[in-house]
């Protein structure tokens, strides 16, 4: 049976490059933009170019009032288009960066970073289990930085290490319906998130670069077909492990 993948904010970066990866290797995909829905149908018509089936829906990832109706939505495109009542996988890739030196962060910069990497993800969770098929996957993003630290990057990294944590513990929770739950910690991307820094600010890049051990900065082509390997069947038996893809960052 074809496998059925939602990746959150997918439109660009690396939730783009995860689906369309996903999709190389046989599965089909729901995605999610919160503004960019040029880009997320540009996304959905490469993927039917190869031969596979995606559909997009707007969706706010630090709104849990949108979770309930977003469900309702998924539940009937799967009928729609699949005809089932159930999917497979859930990849929690929808982000942002919103970076200062603590002594300088806002609340409203603080309460946006909770609410969109650690509180949507448990309850964007929670409100796809009863669709989310048994065997099934989640993949939470965590980052490189949980390991390291940078200055200006501390509360983004600590609103990711408590991804790491709630990934644990869904992990073992969601064990017994034999759903395996893990997170991958890229290194540094060259990407437009975050404004593009680590991709156009050739300093930032640099420094970056050479704290790796393979000499650079990463591309979403070193994380994207990464994450989609996870999702495959020999992969079944990984499950509550922090997978750092850096290219052996600050070893």
């Amino acid at each position: 049976m074809t496998t059925i993948t939602l990746v959150t904010g997918a439109s660009r970066g690396l939730g783009r490059n995860t689906a369309l990866s996903i999709a190389r290797r046989g599965g089909d995909v729901v995605i999610t933009y919160q503004s960019r829905a040029d880009d997320a149908q540009a996304v959905v018509a490469e993927i039917a170019a190869l031969g596979r089936k995606a559909v997009a829906f707007q969706l706010d990832s630090g709104d849990v009032q949108a979770f309930g109706p977003f469900a309702q939505r998924l539940r009937q495109a799967l009928e729609e288009n699949w005809g089932r009542s159930t999917f497979d996988h859930v990849v929690h890739n929808a982000g942002h960066g919103d970076y200062a030196l603590l002594a300088d962060t806002a609340e409203a910069q603080f309460d946006r970073l909770v609410d969109v990497h650690f509180k949507g993800v448990l309850f964007l969770t929670q409100a796809l289990l009863p669709l989310l098929a048994d065997g099934g996957r989640i993949v939470t993003l965590s980052s490189g930085l949980t390991r390291i630290s940078y200055p200006g990057y501390g509360v983004y990294a600590a609103v990711k290490g408590a991804v790491e944590v709630l990934t644990r513990y869904m992990a073992r929770e969601l064990g017994a319906r034999g759903i395996a739950v893990n997170t991958v910690a890229p290194g540094a991307i060259e990407t437009d998130f975050g404004g593009g820094a680590v991709r156009d600010n050739a300093e930032l890049n640099r420094q970056f670069a050479a704290m790796t051990a393979l000499g650079r900065v990463g591309v979403p082509d070193d994380i994207g077909p990464m994450i989609a390997s996870l999702l495959a069947p020999e992969n079944r038996w990984v499950t509550a492990q922090r997978i750092e893809v850096s290219g052996g960052q600050a070893l």
